[in-house]
């Protein structure tokens, strides 16, 4: 992690001593061991807290949790699985079309434990910090509440009921707690409280770039409440939206704006650059890191899938934006979103994007054809040689996770590529329009029409980077602000999840809004009714509402509960 010292803490050491003649080692007593009191120093307990942050990028290509593109854009339908056909990491397939989904892939399971493991690194920091006096005891208190809060959100928004263990319970009465003991409210309550706890003991600065902050705590409380806000019946749908709740997500994103240490980036560009790591606009973010002493760095690993075949990269081809969101990108006359006409024509050869108007975010995005690839007019994106299997997945390719096979950041890792690039997982503009989202929900419209409007302003102004080699615009741009003789609460609620969806594209948030709203299931099967013509591998895609709002909880984990887990509704 940059500027947090990368270290290991060895939980205990064995000293076996065996001969070769028979097999009576095996039988053999360590000579000894740490004990807790010998782990639970100052010094000691500093490393677990490292542990801790470290599992924030910890994910492997085959369940990633970093970006969770396969989980939020694959299943959102901004994106197809990509790759080289629909067998190949097939768990995503069966992600992306529904239908085929099944409680036993393997990929479901791993993500679970590798949730689960930042989850325990998070407590056992916590018992050994509960344990001791020692400076900064309280802050880092904080920071690990604040890490586990983080795990069990996204435990949450994956799998919806999860058991929840925190550093008070005995590692024996693990296998007693169910993940149904709590009701989805209670759940959401759980995991607000450790980010309560942690606005409540960190501070407003860290000495080291990469630790949570006061702000960083208040941001994600507010997103926790505003998940929370949008009430589920068990079946998942959503019966009411609360409107107290609201009100603190309000006061919550107002308290981050009003520190000022927080602003967008004048150029959208820059959220995607690794000369944008910890910008402005990073509220909290990923931080990785190469050549700092470790084989093979600490890189991206969750997104190594995601690179053009091309020769300057070789793998793997993955992460391949969807027509439906190549199309979203389309302006009208005025510069606004075409709603409910976007789709009825494609953007799909070179001049589709002269001959129609489109929003600029699109070529910070999207992997194009003909197009320069992330704003190297050198570097020209060639359909024939960048693509695995476009005869499946189309033409595009993702790009925002990417970086330039000249950047710094950059790092094979055969036959995957990575890089050091931080990511990002809470962006001011998050932060606007969580404010946004709010005001609209408690029919305060007017007050949010000017927050949608600076996310639009700076995507107007990002459009620098965006030229051909001769300094020509890649693509005819046009966007327009908001006025407010069209504005009501229900076209500003339309216009604040076009915005979302624009602005975070393929950033991992697309599913996982749609389920809080409770517009997934109808979204989704409307969706695959036209992108099924398009794509043959989504003919039997199919969303069950009621069912695929959630992934199934692993069946490794029920049987390892012996059947005390509780399965998903229909499942």
């Amino acid at each position: 992690m940059k500027n947090l010292k990368t270290s290991v803490l060895a939980l205990s050491l064995l000293t076996l001593s065996f001969g070769c003649s028979d097999n009576k080692f095996l039988n053999v007593q360590p000579t000894g061991a740490l004990s807790d009191d010998q782990l639970n120093t100052p010094a000691n307990i500093e490393k677990q807290v490292i542990a801790a942050y470290s599992q924030l990028g910890n994910d492997v290509y085959r369940a990633p949790y970093t970006s969770m593109w396969p989980y939020g854009n694959v299943r959102g339908g901004d994106a197809y699985k990509g790759g080289n056909g629909t067998a190949d990491v097939d768990a995503f397939h069966f992600y992306e079309t529904f239908s085929f989904n099944r409680v036993d892939i393997g990929n479901t399971d791993e993500l679970w434990f590798l949730l689960y493991i930042g989850v325990s690194r998070t407590n056992d920091a916590l018992r050994r910090l509960n344990a001791v006096d020692m400076p900064n005891k309280a802050v880092r208190q904080g920071e690990m509440r604040f890490l586990r809060g983080h795990f069990y959100f996204l435990l949450k928004e994956l799998f919806g009921r999860v058991p929840y263990i925190d550093e008070t319970i005995p590692t024996e009465q693990y296998p007693e707690v169910s993940n149904v003991a709590l009701t989805n409210d209670q759940l959401w309550a759980k995991i607000a409280d450790d980010f309560r706890f942690a606005v409540a003991n960190l501070p407003e600065t860290q000495p080291e770039i990469g630790r949570a902050n006061k702000s960083a705590a208040q941001a994600y409380l507010a997103k926790t409440l505003l998940y929370q806000a949008y009430v589920q019946s068990d079946n998942h749908a959503v019966t009411s939206i609360d409107q107290t709740k609201l009100q603190e997500v309000l006061s919550l994103t107002n308290q981050v704006i009003a520190t000022g240490k927080y602003s967008l980036n004048p150029d959208y560009a820059t959220n995607f650059l690794t000369a944008g790591d910890n910008s402005p606009e990073s509220v909290f973010a990923i931080q990785f890191s190469r050549n700092d002493g470790t084989p093979k760095g600490r890189t991206d690993r969750g997104n190594c899938l995601n690179y053009p075949m091309n020769p300057d990269y070789g793998c793997c081809g993955f992460h391949q934006p969807s027509q439906n969101l190549v199309n979203a990108f389309k302006t009208d006359a005025q510069g606004l979103p075409l709603f409910t006409t976007f789709n009825n024509a494609d953007l799909k050869q070179p001049s589709d994007f002269q001959t129609n108007t489109v929003d600029p975010r699109i070529d910070h995005t999207v992997g194009i054809p003909t197009h320069p690839y992330k704003y190297d007019p050198a570097l020209v994106f060639d359909d024939n040689s960048w693509l695995r299997d476009k005869n499946t997945y189309g033409v595009f390719m993702s790009m925002k996770e990417n970086v330039l096979p000249s950047d710094p950041s950059f790092q094979k890792t055969p036959p995957f590529m990575s890089s050091s690039k931080n990511w990002t997982i809470i962006r001011f503009a998050d932060v606007l329009l969580w404010k946004a989202e709010a005001l609209i929900e408690l029919n305060r419209a007017t007050e949010a029409l000017p927050i949608i409007n600076q996310i639009r302003q700076r995507a107007q102004n990002s459009t620098a980077r965006l030229k051909t080699s001769s300094g020509q615009p890649i693509s005819n741009y046009k966007i327009g602000l908001y006025s407010a003789g069209q504005w009501n609460q229900q076209y500003a609620r339309e216009a604040l999840r076009f915005e979302r969806r624009l602005e975070f594209a393929l950033e991992g948030y697309r599913f996982f809004d749609l389920v809080r709203w409770g517009i997934a299931g109808d979204y989704l099967n409307a969706y695959f009714e036209k992108e099924k013509v398009k794509r043959l591998h989504l003919k039997d895609a199919h969303f069950t509402i009621g069912r695929d709002e959630y992934l199934p909880i692993p069946l490794n984990q029920i049987n390892f509960s012996k059947g005390l887990y509780k399965q998903n509704p229909g499942w």
